[in-house]
């Protein structure tokens, strides 16, 4: 297995740096959508270049940090309702930022105390159903922008102040994302490189202007992305925002911070997990130093006015399928997201945001698609019920009940199946093996007592406690008093460890 320093990262620009372009190509589409899906409508105006900013911290801060050889950082879809719930109970940008600040710490804290193996004690069902939460929020909020409808207070009155314009690039685009899904798509080398949300932002781009001389199908006003335009360099500390640090003593900050502290780590440890076993070269990376690496980003993202951040599979898996080697992809393309920021943003702003709407359908699509519904059912109802109460938990209140929700279920299902499955048989031979489970309680003496009387004389029987940890003193007193009676029964009992 090849370690994280067999590959120089200066031994292979000549793939990092083809590979970075893709990646940026992807994220600037991804970095103001995800924006557009974590911002409240009357913030994304002055901070949707929020999005940007996360992008390039994630790719050069985040990256630089990283022991991730193939991972990019960057706004992640996971954290969008979380960030919007947020800025809507802090009430104000600056106060989220504090937050994001200081969960970058909580991060930090985690991978001092070794706190990468975090994500193994969240059930996968619980993990797989927070997403899928996540998944149908971000489709739902985000059918506003894709009609060119700027009343979000009912879908009544949404459908009724719709724009025909936005509604057909939202169609169009959409039409674009799922032929770039096809198989023969993906099979083409040029379309490796130009990537379906690229090619949806151009189209938006292009059937905006078009539509721009046609009162039917003109866009109005708060329909385009909006980010700051410099006249000057000078006016650079235009774009970022500082955090409010006059709330530090506000409890609801810290609510919030833990709160994305979790979120994002455990996004992160998923994607670094999928990510690696993409890896050509089968590098593992360091967890503890991801989480590092992940919270400095945060604490830097909080203080400029950046979104959170997260390693996202998205850029992750563009950049290996482009033939990225070492995290100099992550970090050129990052430089590439900040020379866009400063040099065009003037053609950013000509992006509708139906077009962006349209990418968080797929977004959303792909974290929530039925055919994970299908999959979770399969293993089970010890799977899919934690899974089915999360989503459900998660979209008719908030992220954390809906994961205390899902929690819980999954512990008292796992619970009961131990208890209802208290023993294992085995027969072999004339010889009945019952195999205790973990815990046996006193409500299992019926279903025990019944087992070692159904087995046929002149049989030997083996019961064994050798993974228990806890037996309940009266399924032991009939185990022992089946024993002694079990001579004039013709039978042989054997009894380990208990």
């Amino acid at each position: 297995m090849s370690s994280n320093k067999d590959i120089g990262i200066f031994e292979n620009l000549s793939k990092d740096i083809p590979a970075s372009i893709v990646v940026f190509l992807v994220a600037v589409p991804l970095c103001l959508g995800i924006a557009l899906a974590s911002l409240p409508p009357e913030y994304i105006g002055p901070f949707l270049f929020s999005g940007v900013i996360a992008g390039i911290i994630g790719g050069v801060i985040v990256g630089s940090i990283s022991g991730s050889p193939l991972g990019v950082s960057g706004p992640a879809a996971g954290l969008a309702v979380i960030v919007f719930a947020a800025i809507e109970d802090l009430g104000a940008f600056d106060t989220f930022l504090l937050a994001v600040f200081i969960a970058g710490i909580l991060q930090i804290i985690l991978g001092f105390i070794k706190a990468g193996v975090i994500g193994l004690y969240f059930p996968s069902s619980v993990i797989k159903g927070m997403l899928a939460g996540i998944g149908i929020i971000i489709i739902k909020k985000e059918i506003p922008y894709a009609l060119g409808s700027l009343n979000t207070d009912s879908f009544a009155n949404m459908f009724d102040s719709l724009s025909k314009g936005a509604t057909l690039i939202t169609i169009v685009s959409l039409a674009i994302l799922v032929l770039w899904e096809q198989p023969f798509m993906k099979k083409i080398n040029i379309f490796k490189i130009i990537q379906g949300p690229l090619v949806v932002v151009l189209t938006g781009i292009g059937l905006g202007a078009f539509f721009a001389s046609n009162k039917e199908l003109a866009l109005g006003d708060g329909t385009f992305v909006a980010i700051p335009v410099l006249n000057s360099f000078s006016e650079i500390n235009t774009l970022f925002t500082l955090p409010d640090f006059s709330q530090f003593g506000n409890t609801q900050v810290y609510v919030v911070a833990v709160t994305i502290a979790i979120v994002a780590s455990l996004e992160t440890l998923l994607c670094v997990e999928a990510t690696d076993k993409l890896d050509p070269h089968k590098r593992v990376t360091p967890t503890n130093r991801e989480l590092i690496a992940q919270g400095t980003g945060n604490m830097v993202s909080g203080l400029i006015g950046g979104l959170p951040i997260t390693q996202v599979i998205v850029r992750s898996s563009a950049n290996i399928q482009s033939g990225g080697q070492t995290k100099m992809a992550a970090i050129l393309h990052g430089v590439l997201l900040l020379a866009c920021a400063l040099l065009i943003p003037s053609y950013l702003n000509m992006v509708p945001l139906a077009s962006l709407a349209a990418i968080l359908f797929v977004v959303g699509y792909k974290l929530a698609k039925p055919s994970l519904f299908a999959d979770m059912f399969s293993k089970g109802l010890q799977m899919f019920i934690p899974f089915v109460v999360t989503i459900v938990g998660i979209v008719l209140t908030d992220l954390l009940i809906g994961i205390g929700l899902g929690m819980v279920v999954a512990i008292v299902m796992s619970k009961w199946s131990n208890f209802s499955k208290p023993f294992t048989t085995e027969e072999n031979a004339g010889n009945v093996k019952i195999s205790l489970s973990e815990n046996v309680t006193f409500a299992n003496k019926a279903g025990i007592q019944k087992a070692l009387n159904g087995v046929s004389p002149n049989s030997t029987i083996i019961v064994d406690g050798s993974a228990s940890k806890n037996v309940h003193p009266d399924v032991i007193e009939i185990i022992h008093n089946f024993r002694s009676n079990a001579v004039d029964k013709g039978l042989k009992v054997e009894v380990v460890d208990l």
